[in-house]
This record gives C-alpha cells, structure tokens and sequence, in this order.
C-alpha cells in the first residue's frame, strides 16, 4: 500500500472518532487542544468526505460521546466494551460493505482505544492514518510512546491541519473556502 490518501485507484476513506466521552477526556493531558481539532476534523470532513465513525466505550459507565464532538449528520455510532473497535464485526463490515481503505483515526486515549485499533487495522490491511494531534491520553509519554509503536507497525503519523489540507487536495476545490475558514479558527 502507498502513503497518500489521493491514490488514482480512488482509495474510499473514513473518519474514525474513538471515545471522545466526557468521563474518559476529563484528565486527558492537553485536553482543549485536542477537543479543538478532533471539532475541526469533523468540521472539514463533512463537507469533503461521507463515511464517519463514533466509538463509545461503556457508554452507560462512561457516558456518551461529548456533543459538540458528534458530527451532525452521517455518521455511525458503535458502542462496545473492548478496547479495539476492530473487534467489533459491525464495523469491519461496514468497512467492508463501503470498500473503506484508508482509515484516519483520533480520539482518546492513544495508548489505550486508539493503539488497539490502529494495529487491529493495520493487521486486517487497511492504511492507517493517525492524527497525532487530535488524539491523546492521561500521560504525555504514554501517548508518545504509543505514537512511536504504531508508526513501527506501519500506521502514517499526520496532523489535523495536513490531513484535511490532503483530504481537499486542492484551492480550486469549491469548498476550499469553507475549509480555510475551519482551519483559521
């Protein structure tokens, strides 16, 4: 598989948004930063892309997805217990049902949810993307370390301002000025 999102094959992408829940992103290190671009991800990804997934962790322990994080329309929610959205059938098969390739990940917490998934993923043959600014956990080293093993394993490190500048591809795009305006702010 190569690096780049804009494949001629017309690679199908999907956002995943891991459990951005109240309780979970209380204690989070560098919380507000990482609220403010998983927003801005979604933001963008509405207007350029259509496949969008929400994971809930024990949602009746945890609570549910922060509001202003949950995209306002197309989107699926996935409940589950196990730390690894890739266990849950539901979701690889929606992958699979929609020819999903690429997957850009963010959410909380690195080490844990988002880790567990991006290397499920990158062991089922998708090419991962990890947005190391809208993700992040408790502890700073946790979410570095963890950052530096799933790059070993394969997944693509990105940022929240390249990879939507990459999802758009170019300023003759008529949504480029939308976009622009979700970066800027």
């Amino acid at each position: 598989m190569s690096n780049s999102i804009d494949q001629p094959l017309a690679k199908v992408n999907a956002l995943i948004i891991i459990d951005v829940q109240e309780k979970i992103i209380r204690p989070i290190f560098n919380k507000d930063s990482i609220t403010k671009n998983i927003k801005k991800l979604i933001d963008a990804y509405q207007i350029l892309e259509e496949n969008i997934f929400v994971s809930e962790q024990n949602p009746i322990k945890l609570g549910p997805i922060i509001p202003e994080l949950l995209p306002k329309t197309g989107f699926k929610k996935i409940e589950k217990m196990e730390f690894s959205l890739a266990n849950r059938q539901e979701f690889l098969k929606e992958l699979e049902n929609k020819k999903i390739t690429n997957l850009i990940i963010c959410g909380i917490e690195t080490h844990i949810c988002i880790q567990q998934t991006v290397l499920d993923c990158l062991a089922e043959g998708f090419e991962v993307f990890v947005i190391s600014d809208a993700m992040s956990s408790r502890n700073r080293v946790d979410h570095e370390i963890a950052i530096n093993r799933m790059i070993q394993k394969g997944a693509n490190i990105a940022t929240t301002e390249s990879i939507i500048f990459e999802l758009c591809k170019t300023a003759d795009r008529k949504e480029f000025n939308e976009i622009k305006n979700i970066i800027m702010s």
